[in-house]
């Protein structure tokens, strides 16, 4: 097997040279150095006018590719999954107009929230802008933004707004009932949510909620999943509400 650097030159050139591509960035924990020997190795191709799926294709690579918009549309509209020289490769496709979109928009204390398989609370459509300051750029150039403080103020609000009505609505609506499925969902959502809206209030860049909880000192929550039974759910509301609601008031930015 070759080693990283070549293999990380050799996919890198590839990219590089498909049709339209402008930049290509490692992401994921490969480029924050938090990865695993297992880790997959997470590339992104910023690409304007010329650049297709098929040209991925043609790279000859095993796995699978994804049309535009086949991983939900939005912001995460789409990439493959490939094995390179025995190494499992996610690939991202980032529109280079639609990522400067969002990133003026960030600026500007703006974003939506969508749906994204995997992610328990969606994503933000400011991710794209975190991989712009998180991801290691290898090809091109790239703006690397700092945290906007409009998007701080705005997205410490939401978050934690969304998070509370969660909590509430399960309490109203689930845990009278006993439902104790909907109540494990509901913590966990809104555990999710104001762990982003916790990482917003510090100015810290989130792209995934694989370590989220943990990152946002949030992982207490457990416990009180690990607990639920019928009789048990309006107390865990209630000691969800107070762990998060700490931890809200800890991080609401000044």
């Amino acid at each position: 097997m070759i080693g990283d650097t070549a293999f990380t030159t050799l996919v890198t050139e590839r990219l590089a040279a498909l049709p339209g591509v402008a930049a290509v960035a490692l992401g994921g924990s490969r480029a924050q150095g938090t990865h695993r020997p297992d880790s997959d190795w997470d590339f992104a191709v910023y690409y304007g006018d010329g650049f297709g799926p098929d040209a991925v294709r043609g790279l000859g690579w095993p796995g699978e590719v994804s049309e535009f918009g086949g991983w939900g549309g939005g912001v995460f509209n789409g990439g493959a999954w490939l094995t390179v020289a025995d190494r499992p490769v996610d690939l991202h496709y980032r529109e280079l107009a639609a990522v400067e979109r969002e990133l003026a928009e960030a600026r500007a204390g703006r974003f939506g929230i969508e749906r994204l398989l995997f992610h328990l609370a969606g994503v933000p459509t400011y991710l794209v802008v975190a991989e712009l300051a998180v991801n290691r750029v290898l090809f091109g150039d790239l703006p690397r933004p700092s945290y906007p403080a409009a998007l701080r103020r705005a997205a410490h609000t939401r978050w934690g707004d969304d998070a509370r009505l969660t909590l509430t609505y399960a309490e109203h609506a689930h845990a009278p009932r006993g439902h104790v499925t909907d109540v494990a969902g509901a913590i966990g959502r809104a555990a999710c949510e104001a762990a982003h809206a916790v990482s917003a209030g510090r100015g810290e860049w989130v792209t995934n909620e694989k370590t989220l909880l943990d990152h946002a000192g949030l992982r207490e929550v457990d416990t009180i999943a690990a607990g639920l039974t019928p009789s048990t759910l309006p107390t865990a509301i209630t000691e969800t509400r107070a762990l998060l609601d700490a931890a809200l008031s800890a991080s609401r930015p000044t």
